[in-house]
This record gives structure tokens, sequence and C-alpha cells, in this order.
């Protein structure tokens, strides 16, 4: 079992104003998995990504990976976490605008010293982007940008991938040129988690969890 979540909650503000935004009670999710997590606008999609992924902490409740705990580590430790374990693919794409494609990929190998430039070339290749290293965001498509933060996810070759509505900036030929390059990761072993309210996308996928309220229904 690559995630398991146990009584998982995050609750956003206090008192009288709180609310509630994510409370599954068990959740577990295979190796090698390609799962999207649907359900409408405000359900808990994001925030679940966000906790499996160490971006946020929980509330309450327990998560782990590979059985071994990692909600309630200290800053550092799940700051490795992320940088070890999960590559983060997201609907806004998050590149440098004055950055190269080529440099965009490179980013997350910044705290590590640099190097691994042979790596992101060859994962530029492997997203259908030889021959343009050298552009800009702003010199590619909203398809290619996206293709850009796809291979930048896998540059530290994470076990997990999480694609928070990947395909959401895209029209319905560049986001099915996506989900098939996230089939491909998967196909390849990596396990992958889709947030998604977009059911062509959810098909595509092995597994669909459903929320609704910020519980998981199916």
């Amino acid at each position: 079992m690559l995630i398991a979540v146990k009584n998982l909650t995050k609750v956003y503000g206090k008192g009288p104003l709180a609310v509630r935004a994510l409370d599954v009670e068990s959740l577990e999710i295979g190796e090698g998995e390609m799962a999207a997590v649907t359900g409408p606008s405000g359900c808990g999609k994001t925030t679940l990504l966000n906790l499996i992924g160490a971006l946020d902490r929980p509330t309450g409740g327990e998560i782990f990976f590979k059985g071994e705990r990692i909600s309630g580590r200290g800053e550092a430790a799940l700051c490795r976490f992320r940088r070890e374990k999960v590559g983060f693919v997201f609907q806004a794409y998050h590149l440098i605008p004055s950055l190269s494609a080529l440099k965009n990929v490179l980013v997350p190998a910044v705290p590590l010293g640099g190097g691994r430039v042979r790596r992101a070339r060859e994962l530029l290749r492997l997203v259908g982007l030889a021959g343009k290293e050298g552009r800009r965001p702003g010199e590619l498509s909203g398809g290619e940008q996206q293709r850009v933060a796809v291979a930048r996810a896998l540059l530290l070759d994470p076990e997990l991938i999480l694609a928070d509505e990947p395909t959401g900036n895209l029209d319905s030929a560049a986001g099915a040129e996506i989900v098939e390059l996230l089939k491909s990761l998967n196909r390849r072993g990596k396990t992958v988690i889709v947030a998604t309210h977009d059911r062509q996308v959810a098909k595509a996928c092995g597994r669909v969890i459903r929320l609704a309220d910020g519980r998981v229904v199916s």
C-alpha cells in the first residue's frame, strides 16, 4: 500500500466560522494505481491532494506513505518527503516566465546543487517537447506548458504524481494529450492521483474516488 489515511480531517477557521473541508475515515491507494478524485467544486479534492502531498497539515488523523506515518513530522522532514517522493502537477502550471522550458524542469534540483541537465532533456523528449528546450513559457501553448510541468514533476523520479485539475486550463484536445501522458507514466510504474471534475479524465483512470462535502461517498 503506497498511501493510507485514517480519520483524516481538515478544518479552516475557528468557532462558529469554522469550515470542515475534509473528513475521510479511511482511504487506501496502492502502488501503481491511477486514481481519479472527483466531486463538485468545494468537495475537498484539492484539500485531500494537498494533505497527501504534505503541502498542508491535517487538523486531525493520520497519513501513511508505504507504512510510515508522515503526518506530524517536522517541516524539514516534510520538505524532504515532498522533494523525494512526490511530483506535483497543478492546473495553473506555475512555470517561471523568464526561464526556458529546460530551466523550468531543472528548478526542483536547485536546492540539491543543480545538475541533472541530461535527465531534464530526456524528460522533455519523453513528454514530446524535444527541440523546444530553449523556449520560454510565453512561447509555448497551454498544453505544452503543462507538459513542461509534468516533466518538472518527474525530475527527481518521485514514486507518486499528484495532479490537481491538470486539464482545467486546456482545450479538449490538449487535455486528452495530458491524460494520455499521465497514463503512460502510470504504465511506467508511477502511482498517479488526479483531482478532476471532468468525467472523461476520471473515466481514463483505473479507479474513481468520489467526494461530497469532504467525505468519500464511493
